[in-house]
């Protein structure tokens, strides 16, 4: 743990959807001589430009964080695509260690890496975006002795991540956009606390996305094992009940929270479901094919036997279309009965839709 420090001098952003903006409202305010180091992730693709993109409105200079960096007050350090970016003691990380929440860069590990180096030396900020990163990192910056921040989610163009936040962290501070750099200015100037003992299962997740530490022992640690899998590599997960929380993380290290999974669990279905319909269309047209060649053949009846299997087809294509159309199982659910009691209106209607 380094030497206390005289004022809270770590500030770790997280920003997914709809984030930007708050972000450059956030950086455009702050003071030149502000007494901390500010670090930021936002969930960004192969290709980002954000650095150069927040530079240009930033009071501060704004540059992509190099691993193995020194960090300085009076300076924003941004995530690169593909590394999650963390804290330990005085210098920046870089790692290409498994995603969490879907994510990498991701924000967890950037805020459970600085509460378990500097504690009550952390502000942590949510800002817009969707699902829950972040919010087992900010529960950590908490547990640790930290300050805890989120946008106000009436503010947020994607307000899931700060109410996720609120839901399950006892946030220290909600503000809007507009007045996050005033209150950060304000915080960062006051003497932190003395730092607590750093809890076991903190630092052992901060190891594991630094990648220094992964195996099933430290798994059983953390939680238990479910019944789930992983959305990622298809491994086991263990449940890990954080607070109110529930989260899950594999042994390859793999991380998610419940709402995660869920979203994960959808769009494979949607997957599969899409792999079914474009199965079931192109089974109809191989079975018109055999059909026509039945019938140049003389062979009526097998063409007549080719023919309806390509209506049945059909049937299922549209099936499995409307269940991706309608998005659940409740009311409302075609059925391959009512795709055939259809009126021609309402069957010209289905082919148009």
């Amino acid at each position: 743990m380094p030497e206390p420090a005289i004022n809270r001098d770590i500030i770790v952003v997280g920003a997914s959807a709809g984030g930007l903006e708050a972000l450059r409202v956030l950086l455009a305010g702050l003071p030149p001589d502000l007494p901390a180091a500010l670090f930021v992730v936002v969930h960004v693709g192969k290709v980002s430009h954000l650095a150069s993109v927040l530079d240009r409105e930033s009071v501060l200079p704004v540059t992509r964080a190099c691993n193995g960096e020194a960090f300085t007050n009076a300076h924003v350090y941004v995530a690169p695509p593909g590394k999650h970016l963390m804290l330990h003691d005085d210098h920046i990380l870089l790692r290409r260690g498994p995603r969490e929440n879907l994510a990498r860069p991701a924000i967890d590990p950037l805020f459970r890496s600085a509460a378990a180096s500097f504690a009550t030396r952390t502000i942590g900020v949510i800002l817009s975006g969707a699902l829950s990163d972040g919010t087992a990192g900010l529960r950590a910056i908490a547990r640790c002795g930290g300050v805890t921040v989120v946008q106000q989610p009436q503010d947020a163009l994607v307000p899931e991540m700060p109410g996720n936040a609120l839901r399950y962290v006892d946030v220290d501070y909600v503000a809007p956009a507009a007045e996050m750099a005033a209150l950060l200015d304000a915080l960062c100037r006051r003497k932190p606390d003395l730092a607590p003992d750093i809890p076991l299962d903190i630092r052992l997740e901060a190891a594991i996305a630094a990648q220094e530490l992964a195996d099933m022992k430290v798994d059983d640690t953390l939680g238990r094992i479910s019944r789930f899998t992983c959305p990622e590599c298809h491994g086991a997960l263990w449940e890990i009940e954080d607070g109110d929380m529930l989260r899950y993380r594999c042994h390859v290290g793999h991380a998610f929270s419940a709402e995660t999974v869920l979203a994960a669990q959808t769009d494979e279905i949607d997957r599969l479901l899409g792999t079914l319909q474009r199965s079931h269309q192109e089974r109809a047209a191989l079975a018109r094919r055999m059909a026509d060649k039945g019938r140049a053949e003389g062979r009526s009846q097998l063409a007549s036997e080719f023919e309806k299997r390509a209506r049945e087809y059909d049937e299922d294509a549209e099936l499995v279309k409307s269940l991706m159309r309608n998005g659940d199982l409740g009311a409302g659910v075609v059925t391959k009965s009512s795709i055939r009691s259809l009126s021609p209106d309402e069957e010209e209607e289905r082919q148009r839709g």
